[in-house]
């Protein structure tokens, strides 16, 4: 199984070239920051809003279906599964008290229809909290994973740490390193696909030596994996190593006299109405998704 191709943490998709591409990282940055913070204090139905939306992102940004399957499969189904298991468990001490009047004078004079146990199985009991707890979990599990890694799938390397760079350009009058922070940044992303090729290049390694792991026992299987630790970290300080070597002979000396630019960023048309748009998201979340206190 190609690892690379099957699930794409973090990897750029160069093609096709959507209009989530052509958006200034800035932007997109903005956009990835608010659906992180949003659904902090927020309503079931601002939160379960929020995976739609992303969801109807993704299918409007004409992303190949190949790369997102495994990811939104995966996601979905660890969502699920939380949604589940929260919802089901228990949502405080079971204590047993008296009720000051008869049971039956209860029922006759209860004003509404309301009911803390929305459903029950058995000895299994969904409450209103643990039913709301579920929903926040889940989703709150969802929109924070597949946002980000929707940003990085449609965001060139350069584009972010360009981006990056000028929202905390202001910050070089105190004398902060922003370069050599928004360096070590790129080299960073630049150095995750290299980590999850070394990882799939010896997963294949092993694979092809058909090794009987059952026969080998407990003992020995963990040193094989000890092994291939020590081999993986190697291969990573190697490639490392490659990269300085590659820079020194570029004549990279530092950040400050060896200037680089990334990528120019411009604001466009399309961004002025993604800024827009981001304007009436936060209005809606005020004035809808607010959890009542």
């Amino acid at each position: 199984m190609d690892l690379l191709r099957s699930l794409p943490i973090g990897l750029y998709v160069e093609k096709p070239f959507s209009w989530l591409h052509r958006l200034d990282s800035r932007v997109k940055l903005g956009w990835l920051m608010s659906l992180i913070l949003s659904p902090l204090l927020a309503n079931g139905p601002w939160r379960i809003f929020l995976v739609v939306f992303l969801l109807l992102i993704t299918w409007l940004s004409f992303i190949p279906w190949r790369v997102q399957k495994k990811q939104i499969t995966w996601l979905l189904l660890i969502g699920i599964l939380s949604f589940i298991l929260t919802a089901i468990a228990p949502d405080g001490l079971s204590l047993t008290y008296q009720p000051r009047l008869p049971e039956s004078e209860i029922t006759i004079n209860q004003p509404t229809d309301y009911q803390y146990i929305l459903y029950s199985f058995g000895n299994v009991n969904i409450t209103r909290r643990s039913f709301d707890l579920a929903i926040r979990v889940s989703t709150l599990f969802f929109t924070l994973i597949y946002s980000s890694n929707l940003f990085l799938l449609t965001t060139a390397p350069e584009e972010i740490t360009a981006g990056i760079e000028d929202l905390l350009s202001p910050l070089n009058r105190f004398k902060f390193p922003v370069t050599e922070m928004i360096l070590t940044l790129t080299l960073s992303l630049r150095f995750i696909p290299l980590v999850l090729e070394e990882i799939q290049n010896l997963i294949r390694s092993i694979r092809t030596r058909a090794i009987k792991w059952r026969k080998l026992g407990i003992k020995k299987s963990i040193q094989i994996w000890v092994i291939v630790m020590e081999k993986l970290l190697e291969n990573i300080l190697l490639r490392a190593e490659q990269i300085a070597i590659a820079m020194e002979a570029r004549g990279f000396t530092t950040p400050q006299t060896h200037q680089v630019k990334w990528h120019e960023s411009r604001i466009k048309t399309n961004d002025i109405v993604a800024l827009f748009f981001l304007v009436i998201f936060w209005v809606f979340r005020i004035t809808v998704g607010q959890m009542a206190i």
